[in-house]
């Protein structure tokens, strides 16, 4: 009987345990943030616990985690990193008690780094610099800190200011959006760098913020910050071309807006956006052969300014950081509808990134 029970106990504590995943908060550090954060996060039931500092930080606005879930990357809103007129980024080890402890810290190549991205080998890093103007590339050690910058594109001309907002790999290609240039442009590796392919212009003073691709890149959406709108772009041949836009706002809304982060679900059957400003979140339904969508549904993120959003890891709710209002807004997600049902939220610090 007793190691039946002690058998049960095993199981149990194993699924439980099984089902509770580390969400990591940036945020900004201007208010009472202190750096990097973390929460424990039951992926079956929504609970979302003790909140813990893992590693002071300047400004952690966006973060990325390795694929082994060892190594955690920061970018920092500095725009004067030991006086190179550039932020910074910085990786950090995981430790057994869950705390970070930075392991490298290099300039960004470009003031106010917004975003960072690495691709599936966790080799490459690639961070956007949205006031520089430009995205730079850097090498990953095989224990996980950054090594060395291996490429720095300038996207400024003489007449446009870029502002570099989103890059993501795809196999050997790179795509960046810069709301400045108002494109969204495709690299290819050749030789030792990444080359442009192409520039996909989006509607006159959209302004591609950030965009996801679904798994066979077939298709991108690309959410636009001053238009509020997304915009479709399709796989023909080897180019992609920008099939329609659709609002993300409310019919009636007549505010300020700037429309800010973009998911697929794991089925890519859905597809979600944030509205700064209206302050909600969009659902829609998408066609999987044409790559067409259907508003389902808007509801409120239940905050202020909701710079960022996350599903969790087993898709079955979405988590919204609301800057301006210090809170993280928990949903549940409905499969079969996409549609989302808003359960609570918990108090903190100026998030603006959250990341599994």
């Amino acid at each position: 009987m007793r190691i039946i029970l002690s058998s049960i106990f095993i199981c149990l504590t194993f699924t439980v345990q099984a089902q509770i995943s580390t969400l990591y908060v940036g945020g900004f550090t201007d208010g009472e943030g202190k750096g990097i954060y973390t929460f424990d996060f039951n992926s079956q039931t929504g609970a979302l616990k003790n909140q813990k500092l893992v590693a002071k930080a300047n400004k952690p606005s966006y973060l990325v985690i390795s694929p082994d879930k060892k190594t955690v990357y920061a970018a920092t809103a500095s725009d004067n990193y030991l006086n190179t007129n550039s932020g910074a980024i910085a990786s950090f080890t995981v430790l057994k008690d869950g705390m970070l402890e930075k392991n490298a810290e290099i300039s960004s190549y470009g003031e106010t780094p917004c975003h960072l991205s690495l691709n599936d080998k966790g080799d490459k890093l690639v961070v956007s610099n949205y006031s520089g103007g430009t995205f730079s590339l850097y090498s990953i050690h095989k224990k996980g800190q950054i090594n060395t910058v291996i490429q720095v594109e300038n996207l400024n001309y003489d007449s446009i200011k870029a502002h570099t907002h989103a890059a993501q790999f795809f196999k050997d290609q790179l795509f960046v959006a810069d709301l400045g240039l108002n494109n969204l442009i495709q690299y290819t590796f050749k030789d030792s760098s990444y080359v442009e392919t192409q520039s996909i212009p989006m509607l006159e003073k959209s302004g591609p913020r950030h965009f996801v691709m679904t798994e066979n890149a077939e298709f991108i959406y690309v959410i636009n910050e001053y238009g509020g709108t997304i915009s479709t772009l399709v796989k023909e041949g080897n180019t992609y071309i920008r099939k329609n836009d659709v609002s993300t706002l409310r019919q009636n809304y007549k505010g300020i807006n700037a429309c800010a982060d973009i998911h697929l679900s794991p089925d890519e059957k859905f597809l979600y956006g944030s509205n700064r400003g209206e302050n909600t979140i969009v659902v829609f339904e998408r066609n999987k052969k044409n790559g067409d969508l259907k508003k389902v549904q808007t509801i409120s993120c239940h905050g202020d300014w909701p710079r960022n959003f996350t599903l969790g890891p087993k898709g079955n709710f979405l988590l919204v950081a609301n800057r301006k209002s210090n809170n993280i807004s928990i949903f549940l997600i409905d499969k079969a509808s996409g549609e989302l049902t808003y359960i609570y939220d918990v108090k903190s610090p100026n998030p603006t990134c959250l990341q599994f």
